[in-house]
């Protein structure tokens, strides 16, 4: 599991996409894999409307990621990626295609890319989630002086 709080401003979505991609290349996932190249956009993706849509002066957003082994219900294993800030009433929502708009199409990108994603309360603010499915689960680290 990788949890870290970021500033709520461009710069803290953008440290959280490239600790995410780095976090993922230590976990076995290297960068310029297709999993690591979707994890990463949605990372910036949900970062980017924490930072924008969720910002509350003072306050970080988190982002968290679990790597969840192929057990149960998951049987090719599933990568969750979550972010959380503190504004509750701003839920996040597909919006309906505009022609020629410039924003507006970071959860086409996320609800694309992903098996699945949606909205959690939290006690303050609330929690985005996406699941990427893996193809298989992660090497282990080669033991130390190996």
């Amino acid at each position: 599991m990788f949890t870290q709080r970021f500033s709520c401003t461009p710069r803290g979505a953008r440290l959280a996409r490239q600790l995410a991609l780095v976090s993922l290349h230590d976990w076995g996932i290297p960068e310029g894999t297709a999993l690591s190249a979707d994890a990463g956009l949605v990372v910036a993706e949900l970062a980017s409307n924490a930072a924008t849509h969720g910002r509350v002066v003072g306050r970080d957003f988190e982002l968290r990621m679990i790597l969840l082994g192929g057990d149960g219900p998951r049987p090719a294993g599933v990568l969750r990626l979550e972010v959380s800030d503190p504004r509750r009433d701003r839920r996040p929502a597909v919006q309906p295609h505009a022609y020629q708009a410039e924003s507006g199409y970071g959860l086409r990108i996320v609800d694309a890319l992903t098996a699945d994603w949606g909205v959690m309360d939290r006690v303050i603010g609330k929690t985005v989630w996406a699941e990427l499915p893996t193809l298989s689960s992660p090497a282990p680290a080669p033991a130390p002086g190996r």
